[in-house]
């Protein structure tokens, strides 16, 4: 009997291994199809990595300029894809929270190379449209994330679920942590109008405002993750149960990579990117607001317009809210004090234009959000705002 036992037993052990084994191997296919054109036509704009990188080797700025935006969008989407994955382990608060931080690599990435060429630059035009961009990338980002991403998110959400509900206490929070950092960007433009020479008093407002603004989104975490999770919580009968389609482990691999290979296309971006400027003749400004955080941003794009078509709307808004109060809360910030450090005259002095046209989107987001509920229409209204404002800063 104690024979035949040990026997059952070591078939069964050679069973579990087997049965773990191709469950390893369909999580490695998977990863692999993750990459595979054939699986996703959205993969066939890889091969613009390896254009932008000969278009760089021969000093093409204009060339190497766009198709390096162009590779950044599959890449993105394999970022979106990697996080969706792991949200299914981690929890929605998690998994966007996760999601709004890799896809922000992008913006981190390009403001920090911007503002060191500008440390590095003893032209002061360079030094001005470095510092320019930046800012109007800090602006854009948070549109583009607030009307663009989450708009199409509604669309397409509204398109496949009549109403979809989420957790309106989670967006309140958000919108009132936006409202914060607006307030952090009003009151260096209000006196910058006030007429007189008051450049060194809006530099150190903007450091002093980065540092507080810094620490509240330390509590803002710590209010998230740790002493208020169940406010996070996505309620209850909210979207379809999924199961992973890879192993974490591929997972992880999937989202470091891509975001690898998303900074370095963002570095041949940045290296062309004032030569490309003056090329293409297009104005720096829409540069900044709309085409770079465009690019940028395309992993909430996807994956927020994904999940809310399989009605998780919880998801969808922690990932374009969630970026937008991290560019506000946690990029901006970090920025103006690195620039301080690299002796760089960064302020949250954004321009007038740039400062109303966020307070207002803050505002009709936070109106269409407070309900609890979506449908396409607002969603509309929402694309409605970024077309505007995109034709406004592209008219200017």
């Amino acid at each position: 009997r104690l024979q035949l036992s040990m026997g059952d037993s070591a078939t069964s052990n050679e069973a579990t291994k087997d049965e773990l084994s191709q469950q390893a191997e369909v999580a490695f296919d998977n990863l692999l199809d993750s990459f595979n054109p054939m699986k996703n036509k959205l993969n066939w704009l890889l091969l613009a990595a390896p254009v932008a990188l000969y278009m760089n080797h021969q000093h093409n700025v204009a060339l190497a300029f766009i198709f390096s935006m162009v590779a950044i969008m599959p890449l993105a989407f394999l970022m979106g894809k990697a996080t969706e994955e792991i949200a299914l382990r981690t929890g929605e608060a998690i998994g966007g929270l996760l999601n709004a931080t890799f896809g922000n690599a992008v913006e981190m990435i390009i403001a920090g190379l911007a503002l060191y060429a500008a440390s590095k630059s003893t032209n002061q035009a360079t030094i001005e449209t470095m510092i320019e961009v930046t800012q109007a990338s800090f602006i854009g980002s948070i549109l583009g994330n607030l009307l663009l991403v989450l708009g199409l998110a509604m669309v397409w959400g509204g398109v496949n679920h009549k109403i979809q509900h989420f957790n309106k206490d989670a967006g309140q929070m958000n919108g009132s942590l936006l409202l914060l950092a607006i307030l952090a960007l009003i009151i260096p433009s209000a006196v910058g109008l006030m007429g007189i020479d008051t450049g060194d008093a809006i530099r150190d407002i903007s450091r002093f405002a980065a540092i507080i603004i810094l620490i509240i989104y330390g509590l803002a975490l710590l209010f998230q993750l740790k002493t208020h999770v169940d406010v996070f919580a996505a309620e209850a009968g909210h979207g379809t149960h999924e199961h992973p389609t890879m192993s974490i482990k591929d997972a992880w691999i999937l989202l470091i990579l891509s975001t690898a290979f998303v900074g370095w296309m963002a570095h041949i971006l940045v290296h062309n990117l004032e030569g490309a400027v003056h090329d293409l003749g297009v104005p720096e400004l829409f540069v900044g607001v709309i085409l770079l955080p465009f690019f940028g941003n395309a992993a909430e794009h996807f994956a927020a317009v994904i999940v809310a078509g399989k009605d998780k709307m919880d998801l969808a808004i922690a990932i374009a809210i969630g970026s937008s109060v991290q560019i506000a809360l946690f990029v901006a910030p970090v920025m103006v004090l690195l620039a301080w450090f690299l002796s760089v005259d960064l302020t949250l002095e954004f321009g007038v234009l740039e400062t109303a046209a966020t307070f207002i989107s803050v505002l009709v987001a936070n109106s269409i959000l407070s309900d609890g509920k979506t449908n396409w229409l607002e969603g509309a209204m929402l694309l409605a705002s970024y077309i505007i404002l995109g034709a406004a800063f592209f008219l200017i």
